[in-house]
């Protein structure tokens, strides 16, 4: 092989070697930070895109993870890429311990959702995005659960991840990121703070439950009651419209012997127009016959005793013949 047949290999190996180099792919919801010599120069964004090889190259962006160990040690983990994911991402927080405001030890673990809206600031403006934000979680956790109690720290967690995501939001926006989301997910006070919570809630349950107990009672009690009332009330009603209905039958029956007595009066007026008969005299001496006869009624033997005075009236006897011969006279 010549030396102008090796040359011209070389060449192109060089060139393909360089075309290589200079054409980077993105793939979609990825960025990609591109530094000339040092100093950044622009930011590649998903589809084909070409740089110029050795002059041009990508961020290397180094993530470091660290967590606690049982033992006590620290885990560190060190995450090397050249792409930044523009994706929302979920961040899982390790458990934490916190006091709140009532000085109750809790432990609390949070989920973050946040999303990377500049590649530049979140490379630039802060060393390590992933590491930066967990510890500005941790502490703005510890500042808004110190500020409450633990009751309204197991009531009010919708009030909590509002004020976390607020204070996140501002606190990470020059980093070119956007927090989303914060939520908490468990929420541990010790094991004696959960006992003594449930027999709260016990003593309340059975609380409520006298409560409502004793308010059906009542309530049964004021029904009967207002029942009784009522029955007595209509009772009464009752009764007296028999009363009064009673007394209009008896005035009635009343008024009608009334009218018949003056009619028969009347009728013996007449009879006795023309005769020497008193009619007041014969009216006594029949109403007394009437009632003797009723006395002598009825079976076994009687004695009765006529008051001297009657001697009076039986001689109106004589009376009420000549009273019945005037009838006879003027119904002939």
């Amino acid at each position: 092989m010549s030396a102008v047949t090796i040359f011209w290999l070389l060449l192109a190996l060089l060139v393909v070697f360089i075309i290589a180099k200079g054409v980077r792919i993105v793939q979609q919801s990825e960025a990609m930070v591109i530094e000339r010599l040092g100093r950044y120069q622009k930011t590649l964004m998903a589809g084909f895109n070409i740089i110029i090889p050795i002059l041009d190259k990508p961020r290397e962006i180094i993530f470091r993870f660290t967590r606690d160990l049982p033992d006590g040690n620290k885990y560190v983990q060190f995450v090397k890429k050249e792409r930044i994911d523009m994706r929302e991402t979920v961040y899982d927080f390790p458990r934490q311990n916190v006091i709140t405001k009532d000085n109750v030890m809790t432990e609390i673990n949070a989920l973050l959702y946040f999303q990377v809206m500049d590649p530049v600031k979140a490379i630039y403006e802060i060393e390590n995005l992933p590491l930066a934000i967990e510890k500005l979680t941790q502490t703005t956790l510890r500042n808004v659960i110190g500020e409450l109690d633990l009751d309204e720290c197991l009531t009010s967690r919708d009030t909590i991840n509002m004020k976390l995501r607020t204070i996140l939001d501002e606190a990470s926006h020059k980093w070119g990121v956007k927090v989303n989301r914060v939520e908490l997910q468990d929420i541990n006070p010790p094991r004696d703070i959960r006992e003594a919570m449930e027999k709260q809630m016990r003593a309340e349950r059975d609380r409520r439950a006298q409560i409502i107990d004793a308010e059906g009672s009542k309530r049964a009690a004021v029904l009967q009651a207002e029942g009784i009332q009522q029955a007595q009330i209509t009772q009464a009603e009752g009764q007296k419209q028999s009363q009064v209905l009673e007394a209009e039958g008896d005035a009635q029956a009343r008024i009608r012997r009334a009218q018949g007595e003056a009619e028969a009066i009347s009728l013996v007026t007449r009879a006795v127009a023309g005769s020497k008969a008193d009619p007041t005299t014969y009216l006594i001496a029949m109403k007394y016959l009437e009632t003797l006869k009723e006395m002598t009624s009825g079976q076994g033997n009687k004695v009765i005793y006529i008051p001297y005075e009657a001697s009076g009236v039986l001689s109106s006897v004589g009376s009420i013949k000549e009273m019945l011969e005037a009838n006879r006279t003027l119904g002939q």
